[in-house]
């Protein structure tokens, strides 16, 4: 088991057997997702509570106390604090430090991201243009080299077979669900759009045998995750578009189909991940046109 490796390699003099003191700490949200990934699944159940429950609340970290943080995990701050040093922090306090920085780094608020546009004089409306252009390329050119082959053409056969396919995104997500939404409109597909809209949850609407496309991108939305569980729960397909290997979506078994943008100024465009719902979408109703045939 990798739990018992990592407790024996980790004990030190006091016998804690979570402080990892040989293992560095993550610098980056990058590294700590790698970490969290590789070692999630092996951990005692309360410390497994601590890491789903920060995995889904990464914008809450830099902001939260310990005992906030290990009240919405359902644990005792003990437990916690076990958790950040398994990760290879010496406690919640340099944890805290690192998610402060990085986020500070590469999503600061609306404001701030506009200030530092005007400041490095790439505001103009060409300038910013051929910024969001080349994003975008280096975002499309990135989604062409990692994407999964394999498990592309298993989500446009599980979706190109579903009676009806239900959709959610949330806030950065929703021009992508609406779209998705749109082109099955017009190809004729049945799919239902979960919008929020009047605050309505149709979840009542998912039918045993149906598929979802749930989309969010860290910080992840707790309405789509919360659809999509919902929807694992009565043993259906869920097809995930979705960003790090700690997407909560990566939980709940979804097949997931991994995109990333390239920011301008911390403001993240949509370029790869629109071309990955247009070709679901054509991909879809082609198969869909082929099985009539």
């Amino acid at each position: 088991m990798i739990m018992e490796c990592i407790q024996r390699q980790a004990k030190t003099k006091t016998g804690n057997p979570y402080a990892m003191t040989e293992q560095t700490a993550p610098v980056s949200l990058e590294e700590f997702n790698h970490r969290l990934a590789e070692i999630s699944e092996a951990m005692p159940k309360r410390l497994r509570q601590c890491a789903e429950f920060v995995a889904q609340n990464t914008d809450r970290i830099a902001v939260s106390t310990v005992a906030e943080l290990s009240a919405g995990a359902g644990v005792q701050p003990s437990a916690f604090m076990r958790f950040c040093q398994l990760l290879g922090f010496s406690g919640f306090s340099e944890m805290q430090k690192m998610f402060r920085e990085t986020y500070a780094q590469k999503w600061p608020d609306y404001a701030t991201r506009l200030e530092n546009l005007r400041a490095s004089g790439a505001d103009s409306p060409s300038a910013l243009l051929a910024e969001f252009v080349e994003a975008g390329r280096l975002s499309l050119e990135n989604l062409a080299s990692s994407i999964d082959a394999g498990l592309l053409e298993e989500a446009v056969n599980v979706l190109a077979a579903a009676p009806m396919i239900h959709i959610v995104g949330f806030r950065r997500a929703f021009p992508v669900a609406s779209y998705l939404s749109y082109a099955f409109e017009k190809m004729d597909i049945p799919a239902v759009l979960h919008d929020g809209v009047g605050k309505l949850n149709p979840r009542h609407a998912i039918r045993k045998g149906d598929v979802m496309i749930a989309i969010t991108f860290a910080p992840y939305s707790q309405e789509t995750i919360d659809l999509a569980a919902y929807a694992r729960g009565l043993g259906n397909p869920v097809v995930a578009i979705t960003d790090t290997m700690t997407s909560p979506l990566r939980r709940i078994d979804a097949l997931t189909l991994a995109v990333s943008e390239v920011d301008v100024g911390a403001f993240r465009a949509l370029s790869a991940t629109l071309s990955l719902a247009i070709s679901l979408a054509v991909a879809i109703g082609a198969k869909r046109d082929r099985a009539r045939e």
